[in-house]
């Protein structure tokens, strides 16, 4: 499953940026899609996922109440609002995808390219 990554950049703390993760050949409804990161010197954790059938989402404790996961099935592609960002946000941001939402937490089947984000004054 292609997936393309894309509006990463430099803002300032308590900016805010949008991701989009446009996804290739596949129906939204059969798939999971989920924002993962990975900053420097540190593992690779997850951010949030939406699930293919009824868009239930799910949200790591890092990025609740700050970070909205979505979709628009016409276009094929999920995004990642990030408000009230802090420095420790910055990270290089992958989307993923796989049929199972449960897969897609513990080792998704398809990984997209990364997207850096920095947070920095």
């Amino acid at each position: 499953v292609p997936l393309q990554a894309s509006g990463g950049g430099t803002v300032q703390p308590g900016g805010s940026l949008r991701l989009s993760c446009l996804v290739s050949g596949v129906s939204l409804d059969d798939y999971a899609i989920g924002w993962f990161r990975q900053a420097p010197g540190k593992e690779r954790e997850g951010v949030a996922c939406i699930s293919g059938k009824d868009e239930q989402t799910l949200y790591f404790d890092s990025v609740k109440g700050r970070f909205t996961i979505s979709r628009d099935k016409a276009k094929n592609t999920v995004y990642l609002q990030m408000n009230s960002l802090k420095p420790e946000d910055t990270a290089v941001y992958y989307c993923a995808a796989d049929p199972d939402m449960i897969d897609l937490t513990t080792g998704p089947g398809y990984w997209g390219q990364g997207t850096l984000v920095t947070v920095s004054s």
